[in-house]
């Protein structure tokens, strides 16, 4: 815990000493007089009881302890006036989040991070971009946004970003209720591949796993097939038509629920996946931001454990 005796006033009468190179010049740059600072300087060096300065020399020069001490008085600081910074851009209504969302995260977690968000002391604007993998990576690669969730991406799509795991999850295969399959208690792949596939298209992040899948599975040239990315359309069409739906099973969470949609018996283990949060790495993330985060963790906690 930190020394109570420490205040703001002998962080930043040491800081600006060291910056400066002289107790006048930081007297002047803070306001204070000369043997105010020298005063602050020594209670510094008092309450943590080592010199930080060598003082037998004619100019102030840091001792080892000093310039140890002055790296973590910076860095803290900082921090400290990002806080700042922080609350007076969500004060002043200019702080915007903005991030991606992989369809996968879109349904089950975000909204639920967003409400958690809205309600806290950092709550701000957000926008949020919505779309395939590659589109939102390279948004995420020009600083356009400041985090992604969804599906992890393939290795050589992750130079220079890092992944932080929240859960994982596999595909399903979903129907219509009274769809011709629907009532069955055990169903091969090729079966289900005789009708029409609504899958996500080729660069989608979770198409490897399904084509991987199918190719386990024995199946060749598909019947038919429809390719799109969107949630509402693959609802929508799969409702009014004979489709299998290929879809991550937390998109299609609350339809099982409630028996809009049907799952088919199909073994889709092997489609297992992580999802969690992609950023750039060694970037410092805003306090804002980083607040938001921490709402998407804690939905994905509340989500339940790995399905």
């Amino acid at each position: 815990m930190l020394d109570p005796r420490i205040k703001l006033r002998h962080i930043n009468a040491f800081l600006e000493t060291v910056r400066l190179g002289g107790v006048a010049r930081a007297g002047g740059a803070l306001g204070m007089t000369q043997p105010a600072v020298s005063r602050a300087l020594a209670e510094l060096e008092e309450f943590l009881g080592i010199p930080l300065f060598d003082r037998s020399r004619r100019s102030l020069v840091l001792t080892a302890a000093g310039e140890m001490f002055a790296r973590f008085a910076q860095a803290g600081l900082a921090t400290l006036q990002q806080g700042v910074d922080a609350l007076e851009a969500v004060r002043s209504g200019q702080q915007v989040v903005a991030f991606g969302t992989l369809p996968t995260a879109e349904v089950r977690i975000v909204p639920e991070a967003l409400k958690r968000f809205a309600r806290g002391p950092l709550a701000s604007r957000t926008r949020i971009e919505s779309g395939p993998s590659p589109y939102l990576l390279g948004l995420l690669r020009m600083a356009a946004i400041d985090f992604v969730v969804g599906r992890l991406a393939s290795p050589e799509a992750m130079d220079g970003l890092s992944f932080e795991h929240l859960y994982s999850e596999h595909l399903a295969l979903v129907v219509r209720p009274g769809h011709p399959l629907a009532g069955r208690v055990t169903l091969t792949l090729a079966e289900a591949a005789a009708y029409p596939l609504l899958m996500p298209p080729r660069g989608a992040i979770i198409r490897p796993a399904l084509d991987a899948l199918l190719i386990a599975g024995g199946v060749g040239r598909l019947a038919g097939e429809v390719e799109s990315v969107s949630n509402s359309f693959g609802r929508a069409y799969t409702l009014i038509s004979d489709v299998v739906w290929a879809i991550s099973e937390s998109v299609v969470g609350g339809d099982l629920a409630s028996g809009a949609l049907h799952r088919l018996p199909v073994d889709s283990r092997a489609t297992l996946g992580p999802i969690g949060i992609t950023t750039r790495t060694g970037v410092d993330l805003p306090p804002t931001t980083l607040e938001l985060i921490a709402c998407v963790r804690a939905a994905a906690a509340n989500a339940g454990p790995d399905s």
